[in-house]
């Protein structure tokens, strides 16, 4: 659909949603980053929901600033998703066995591997340069440098809340696995120390919302920023790229014959530099992913609705930006307070995962309607394929 533009105060809100369906906290949210004097743009997708710093499903465009806050503690989360040449076929009957040997391969939750994975030793990864990253940790801001060790068994892992593990089929019988997942504990230490640097700086002392802090480029405040976040995404993004690489050995040590045929990766909490109506801009995706003219993205629903497959436009409107879920109708709170282990079972109908109260906060009915959210940004995205998955791992 055509986007509609709703008032801001310096620069209109473009919205692939109806802004009478968005919750006043999170209309409120994007009204006052329209006020920062810094802001070029602001894009709304179809997921939009109120969040932490900024409004989740938000694409803003800056010049020479960026708001810590506003790219969160995930820095770098997002999805890989790859297509196997195995088919619906080659799967077993039961899937119990797939699941358990995709949790004893990739730690969940709270936990980590107990030495560091050698990448040399994990099989198809896509990542290379390992010593050159990981020689940018000792560069990385003070407060975190303890935290080496953790960061190092933290690659290849899960970690909880609304991160999954997935096997999947698409419409033809393909067998695709799936992830979700970003820069873990360190990714996080690195956000909440830097929005606690942007709070204290003169020049953000009468911002209309704390949260919205910002770095300005030229100062060593903004450059250190930058180096640490750059950091952390190339972290998430080797983090998905160890876990998928465990994934497909857990699934080859039951069905020798998988290989992995298509790899497609994407962030959709990160800050990119890109240029618009030719200015320089920093553009913050806070849940949206990049949907440039060809690029792949992958746009997930919840436990049971399954994800897209999706080849972008290059709508510059959006920011060349999309949706990057169904994006949640309900809050966890009310989602355990509203539903019960057996509303979770019957709604998990056919797929092997969890179905305890630990998980009842990520119900498919507390996500929107994933149809309808495609639907609503046919000019920014064309679906390539729809995964229904069938085995669901989550932390």
């Amino acid at each position: 659909m055509p986007y509609t533009e709703a008032p801001g105060a310096r620069v209109p809100i473009r919205m692939w949603a109806d802004p009478d369906t968005v919750e006043s906290a999170a209309m409120d949210q994007l009204r006052n980053v329209t006020r920062l004097p810094w802001v070029h743009g602001l894009a709304v997708m179809p997921d939009v929901h109120y969040g932490k710093g900024a409004t989740v499903g938000s694409v803003i465009a800056m010049r020479d600033a960026v708001s810590p806050a506003a790219v969160g503690v995930d820095i770098g989360c997002g999805m890989t998703a790859v297509r196997t040449s195995l088919t619906a076929e080659d799967l077993p009957d039961d899937l119990g066995p797939v699941r358990s040997a995709l949790e004893a391969a990739v730690p969940v939750g709270f936990h980590a591997h107990t030495t560091p994975v050698d990448p040399r030793r994990v099989h198809g990864l896509r990542t290379a340069d390992w010593d050159a990253f990981w020689a940018g940790f000792d560069r990385l801001a003070r407060p975190v440098r303890p935290r080496r060790q953790r960061a190092a068994n933290q690659i290849g892992t899960l970690g909880g809340g609304n991160h999954f593990l997935e096997v999947c089929l698409d419409d033809a019988g393909a067998v695709w696995i799936v992830l979700h997942s970003g820069s873990r504990n360190i990714g996080k230490e690195l956000a909440e120390y830097h929005i606690e640097q942007a709070r204290r700086l003169p020049h953000n002392s009468d911002l209309p919302d704390r949260d919205l802090a910002v770095f300005v480029s030229g100062t060593p405040e903004m450059d250190a920023y930058r180096r640490d976040l750059f950091w952390a995404q190339d972290y998430a993004r080797r983090n998905r790229d160890v876990m998928m690489g465990l994934a497909l050995g857990a699934v080859r040590r039951l069905l020798p014959r998988v290989r992995a045929e298509e790899w497609i990766s994407c962030h959709h909490n990160y800050v990119a530099e890109e240029v618009y109506d030719g200015v320089d801009v920093l553009v913050t995706r806070k849940g949206a992913i990049r949907a440039g003219a060809g690029d792949l993205g992958i746009i997930p629903g919840s436990m049971a609705t399954g994800t897209y497959i999706v080849r972008g436009l290059g709508n510059e409107a959006s920011f060349n930006s999309a949706s990057h879920g169904a994006g949640r109708r309900m809050s966890r709170n009310k989602a355990r307070k509203t539903f019960t282990e057996a509303d979770l079972v019957e709604q998990t109908k056919g797929v092997e995962c969890r179905k305890d109260a630990g998980v009842i906060d990520e119900i498919p009915a507390a996500y929107k309607d994933l149809s309808a959210v495609i639907e609503a940004q046919t000019d920014l995205v064309q679906v390539v394929a729809h995964l229904r998955q069938v085995v669901c791992v989550k932390g």
